[in-house]
């Protein structure tokens, strides 16, 4: 007997960090970027093989995270028989939802061996992910989970987007990783030392995001420079949470100087991937390096 699911990476347009505390979020399928599962059940000990571009990355959180699900579930690993091959083509700290796909996957094949019901997938994944981000809000997790595009809110309702245009939205690296969970940590840290500056910036983000959600159900005549606003507006709230030093800072600046109409990073900030709105085409050096996302 044996098991397959294909989970995906995801890029946020808007409403990071504030989903945590009830704004949404518009989270968009990465399929260029995905982890292929294969179980096959046996009366052997568990073994796990790592193939695809990013596949040997996992080794470095894998066991630590079967072992996590394992206990939520009330196994051992002597009750998990069998081979799990895991291709990988999605980098890890790069904001790109990397942990929640993993998430995800073991969490489908745990309802494959019927240790949880179907219907409660989502929960067990989205709290294993909490290992990595230290609290999840579970966008990353939906998006790969459900693999369309979303208006996600925390703890509530998750709707497909309305979309009417194709926006010329690319992405590329920064240049250094980001870790997620320090940068929850930083902006958590900005709401206890002034909560009033927190939720100013949380407002801006919602702002972000209804930009958006409107850009989106227009056309493209008008729905541009709606996209653009968005865009810097929820850059600008990644600057208040100081989390664009560095190579990112940088990165968004070369991209803006090439010609970018607007930037922002995706994910949690602190490096990763970098959306960018582009009028015309982005110079063929620059676009060699970039994955356009529609």
């Amino acid at each position: 007997m044996s098991f397959q699911t294909e989970t995906y990476g995801k890029w946020i347009l808007a409403g990071e960090h504030a989903v945590l505390r009830g704004v949404p979020a518009l989270v968009l399928p990465l399929k260029e970027f995905s982890m292929k599962f294969k179980f096959e059940e046996s009366h052997n000990s568990l073994d796990v093989e790592l193939s695809g571009d990013r596949g040997e990355e996992l080794k470095l959180i894998l066991w630590g995270l079967l072992e996590n699900a394992l206990k939520k579930v009330g196994r051992t690993r002597e009750e998990f028989k069998g081979l799990i091959s895991i291709e990988s083509t999605l980098p890890l700290g790069a904001g790109l939802g990397a942990s929640a796909a993993l998430c995800v996957g073991f969490g489908q094949i745990f309802s494959y061996l019927g240790w949880i019901e179907d219907k409660n997938i989502y929960e067990f994944s989205r709290e294993l992910e909490g290992l990595f981000h230290g609290e999840s809000s579970g966008v990353d997790i939906a998006i790969a989970l459900e693999g369309v595009g979303l208006r996600f809110m925390r703890g509530g309702e998750r709707t497909s987007l309305i979309q009417q245009w194709s926006p010329p939205l690319y992405l590329s690296y920064s240049g250094k990783r980001g870790v997620t969970s320090d940068c929850v940590k930083k902006v958590m840290a900005l709401h206890s030392r002034s909560a009033g500056l927190g939720e100013k910036v949380d407002a801006q983000m919602r702002e972000a995001v209804e930009l958006a959600e409107k850009s989106l159900a227009m056309n493209r005549e008008n729905g541009f420079t709606l996209l653009a606003q968005s865009l810097d507006k929820a850059r600008d709230c990644f600057y208040q949470w100081e989390l664009c030093d560095g190579a990112l800072d940088q990165h968004m600046r070369e991209l803006s100087q090439a010609g970018a109409y607007a930037v922002k990073p995706t994910g949690s900030g602190g490096g990763g991937y970098v959306l960018s709105l582009w009028q015309n085409e982005p110079p063929a050096d620059l676009r060699a390096n970039m994955i356009s996302l529609f």
